[in-house]
């Protein structure tokens, strides 16, 4: 008889019963206003962890951005220096080998860049003018508060 009686105070404690067939038995399963805190702290977390993880994103789209223009100046120039004359358009990298593909710009999606052509030679052996620097196409401004396009 004790021990029903000290099952009984536990149930009591807990509040939840359910009837089955005459006998109490303790119900199983999460109150409405516990649901609404661990979806509150849910929704919480959340609001903190979205902007933590676009700004990691576009911090990777800027040193790739950052990546791609290092690697298409270098290749410019050397275009410039071995052939004796600047490369006329992007494309002219990737036929003569220096590269396998245009890069995308990381901002745009696409291999738009816009290019600057200068009159002045840069070697002393170089022949035609051409491309000289190379720049984003997008016109979206960076963490640091530049413009993508002054790259």
């Amino acid at each position: 008889m004790e021990r029903c009686v000290n099952s009984s105070l536990r149930q009591a404690r807990t509040g939840r019963y359910i009837f089955v067939r005459g006998q109490r038995r303790p119900q199983s399963g999460w109150t409405l206003l516990e649901l609404m805190i661990v979806i509150s702290m849910i929704m919480i977390l959340m609001a903190v962890a979205v902007p933590i993880y676009n700004q990691s994103i576009v911090q990777a789209r800027e040193s790739v951005l950052r990546a791609n223009l290092e690697t298409l100046r270098k290749v410019i120039d050397q275009y410039t220096l071995d052939k004796q004359k600047a490369p006329q358009s992007l494309d002219d990298l990737v036929t003569a080998g220096y590269l396998r593909k245009v890069p995308d710009d990381p901002m745009t999606k696409q291999p738009n860049w816009e290019v600057v052509e200068e009159d002045t030679l840069m070697a002393v052996d170089q022949q035609e003018p051409g491309i000289r620097d190379v720049h984003s196409a997008s016109g979206g401004i960076a963490s640091d508060g530049t413009t993508y396009s002054t790259w």
